[in-house]
């Protein structure tokens, strides 16, 4: 059996390789029509404001969808995988990253742990959204408990979420940070403080609030839903570190979020996320190609707009049932857990 497994591991890898080559032409025209329209609808926002604030707020909402594409561009860009250039791929990944709040290096690094651990419930942490297994969310005191379920709570994960992710994650570094990420982190924010300062000192706080805060605000709200959903679904795998595996983790452990295709479009194919865990040096305009091209990576789970809200239930992971769970059923394991218990003491 591990023969077999290791064989179609093998021709996994081995058919999706030829997709993971970036073209200069594809990716010059996604940042023709990603970065473009996003700056035109920045400057509209700040014209209509003499108009209406209504106006305004629709331009920051659609805007929102262009920071997202302006993300996969620079996600991209962090696996090297945008241009074929190493130096290409730094110079558009800070500029995006710039445009979208992220230091580029200290991102780069992260997500790289990110893919390298993924699923593995012994390397959780760096990367990725908190998460605890049933036994360990009911090993944790009253007060833990309210901690985590109020770190789960939709309204403070996508609420709260992105004004953390972006005011604070964003802006430093974690301890083990080395030189090189450190400076790029404090040139991200520095550059960031000096455009803010000069939009603000123009345009006037509530007006660069309702332009780029409430841009920002949506698009990191609607980044980390996708993040949440496509590793957050019922059946995902995660496994210890002696039996994890990169490919389950990578076709099991990440769904195929099924989107319309305009919201496909808008988020830059980033749904067909098994298919980027497997072979992130696989551009975005190309994960669709190799979904539809590979067979095996057709049988991963998919998840549609309707489907995914159901995954808001699910906080906890259950190592034994390999399934999330709600609090709801860890409840319900404790109350039979401490029944058995009082029985057997009894007894």
């Amino acid at each position: 059996m591990a023969n077999i497994h290791a064989e179609k591991t093998k021709q996994l890898r081995k058919d999706v390789a030829p997709f993971a080559k970036s073209e200069t032409r594809l990716s010059i025209q996604q940042l023709i029509n990603t970065l473009g329209p996003l700056l035109l609808i920045w400057g509209a926002g700040y014209v209509l404001l003499q108009y209406s604030p209504w106006f305004t707020a629709l331009c920051s909402i659609l805007a929102s969808g262009f920071v997202i594409r302006a993300f996969i561009i620079f996600h991209d860009c962090t696996h090297g995988s945008f241009f074929q250039n190493k130096k290409a791929n730094a110079i558009i990944g800070n500029i995006t990253g710039l445009l979208t709040s992220f230091p580029y290096e200290k991102w780069k690094r992260e997500h790289t742990i990110h893919h390298a651990t993924s699923s593995n419930l012994d390397k959780r942490g760096i990367g990725d959204i908190d998460m605890l297994t049933v036994d360990e969310y009911l090993e944790k005191s009253k007060l833990g408990r309210i901690g985590y379920r109020f770190y789960r709570n939709p309204i403070v994960m996508f609420g709260l979420g992105p004004l953390f992710m972006v005011l604070i994650l964003n802006r430093v570094n974690r301890k083990d940070a080395k030189r090189k990420e450190r400076l790029n982190t404090y040139f991200t924010n520095i550059v960031l403080l000096a455009i803010c300062t000069t939009l603000i000192l123009i345009f006037g706080w509530t007006t660069f609030l309702l332009v780029h805060g409430l841009t920002l605000f949506i698009a990191g709200a609607l980044g980390i839903w996708l993040f949440y959903i496509q590793h957050t679904y019922e059946d995902s795998y995660f496994e210890v570190d002696s039996e994890w595996d990169y490919v389950k983790a990578a076709v099991e452990g990440s769904s195929y979020y099924k989107l319309p295709k305009i919201l496909q479009w808008v988020t830059g194919n980033i749904g067909f996320h098994h298919v980027h865990h497997l072979s992130p040096r696989v551009p975005n305009y190309k994960l669709e190609d190799a979904h539809e091209s590979i067979k095996p990576l057709q049988q991963a789970t998919t998840i549609t707009l309707k489907t995914s809200l159901e995954s808001i239930r699910y906080k906890l992971y259950d190592p034994e049932n390999y399934r999330f769970v709600t609090f709801k059923e860890a409840a319900e394991r404790e109350t039979k857990r401490d029944k058995t218990r009082d029985k057997t003491l009894t007894n």
